[in-house]
């Protein structure tokens, strides 16, 4: 093996860059766990789906922005109005409950997919894509596949 003889120069050299990286790797860390779906904002989603089951507007409508917006393969970037009169009014008498089978997200934005059972037995999977502010939902963008992959057109199958 070979000796290297290094200055205190070299030395005091190599040990800042250490500890300069040193000091790095927790901001490293924190920005990770920041990146992530807050536990706070994992909550609003799922009351967003605990809503839709308890079937009750008004306490829905406070956890929506005044300027919320829904998308779907049916509705292009609708008001709350109009979120509330087409989707509200005609597919919560159809929702049984739903079983959140995965929520993933970063920062104010989360993707659920999940497995809806309507009230009359049958289920369909869909998957959502939520942008939060604050404690609220300010939008959500529904993708599902078929004519037959929401609640009504489900409940309503023989």
């Amino acid at each position: 093996m070979r000796k290297t003889a290094m200055s205190r120069r070299t030395l005091l050299g190599a040990g800042g860059c250490a500890l300069a990286a040193a000091a790095a790797i927790p901001q490293i860390g924190n920005a990770r766990a920041e990146a992530a779906l807050s536990p706070r904002n994992e909550t609003t989603v799922r009351k967003y789906y605990k809503g839709w089951e308890i079937k009750d507007w008004r306490a829905f409508d406070m956890l929506l922005t005044d300027d919320f917006t829904f998308t779907s393969p049916i509705d292009a970037h609708i008001s709350k109005g109009a979120f509330k009169t087409g989707c509200w009014d005609t597919q919560t008498p159809f929702i049984g409950r739903f079983d959140l089978e995965h929520v993933a997200g970063t920062g104010n934005e989360a993707f659920v997919m999940y497995l809806c059972h309507t009230t009359n037995g049958k289920t369909f999977r869909n998957v959502e894509y939520l942008r939060l502010k604050g404690d609220q939902v300010e939008a959500v963008e529904c993708y599902f596949g078929g004519q037959n992959s929401y609640t009504s057109a489900v409940a309503t199958q023989k």
